[in-house]
């Protein structure tokens, strides 16, 4: 099959200008095409996954009280940006909206305030450095943090995903520390609860594995770093994957 031809601009045919009739006759002025592609070229370095790619604020399902209000802190750091310097800290168990929530402000800021946006998941950025240090690597480790240090928000998905090492600690640590010191603002989500909760004293008897919390998978320097620069945004509900797959199944 061809490939399909590419569709020219109507306004200015493909050449960026469109003449303007003014009071003494026309003027060129550039057109719509380029702030639209550009834009679309933005959206793109984002790396937002194409799960998300579709999801808004406006889409967001709230089934919770505290869903609700993780949606009117997002809605109000986007009005806010980039004048505030605080970032956000989803944390909740998984399915509660925490990603959608995390890519639809990264959209908003890249399509309506021209930000330089960036979205990893935590897992991936660190296999990235690693593989950066194989002999046939084609990127260098410095290539792959550059977008990370120098966009204006970032996205790091899925915080304490990947197990802690000293390695791990110290990379991570490097990096949020760089745009703590930049005032880079940063947007986390995880689903690891902070130290301080849900310790209550267990039954010596009872024999389950309690759940670790963030400081466990990310170490405490981190975690300390991370909570001076975020605003942390707890949201509880019902695993949305698990009841909106379960309700496409139809046999």
């Amino acid at each position: 099959m061809a490939e399909a031809e590419k569709k020219e601009c109507p306004k200015c045919r493909d050449t960026g200008w469109v003449q303007v009739p003014v009071e003494r006759g026309t003027v060129a002025r550039r057109c719509s095409c380029i702030t639209e592609k550009a834009a679309a070229t933005a959206l793109e370095k984002t790396r937002i996954p194409a799960r998300y790619r579709d999801c808004t604020l406006q889409n967001f399902e709230s089934h919770d009280d505290s869903q609700e209000d993780a949606l009117k802190i997002s809605k109000k750091f986007i009005a806010n940006f980039p004048i505030q310097k605080v970032g956000l800290l989803f944390i909740g168990p998984p399915g509660v909206g925490k990603t959608h929530l995390a890519a639809a402000i990264l959209f908003e800021l890249v399509k309506k305030k021209n930000a330089f946006g960036v979205f990893y998941d935590f897992r991936d950025l660190i296999r990235d450095i690693q593989s950066s240090f194989e002999p046939d690597s084609e990127v260098s480790q410095s290539e792959i943090l550059a977008p990370v240090f120098e966009c204006d928000i970032l996205v790091l998905d899925e915080l304490g995903a990947r197990r802690s090492s000293t390695w791990v600690e110290d990379t991570v640590f490097y990096i949020i520390n760089r745009r703590y010191n930049e005032q880079k603002v940063t947007i986390f989500t995880s689903n690891f609860l902070d130290a301080s909760e849900g310790n209550e004293i267990r039954n010596p008897l009872d024999k389950r594995k309690p759940e670790e919390t963030l400081v466990e998978r990310i170490g405490y320097r981190l975690r300390s770093r991370i909570y001076e620069m975020c605003k942390v945004v707890k949201i509880n509900g019902e695993d949305y994957r698990k009841v909106a797959k379960q309700g496409s199944y139809h046999f």
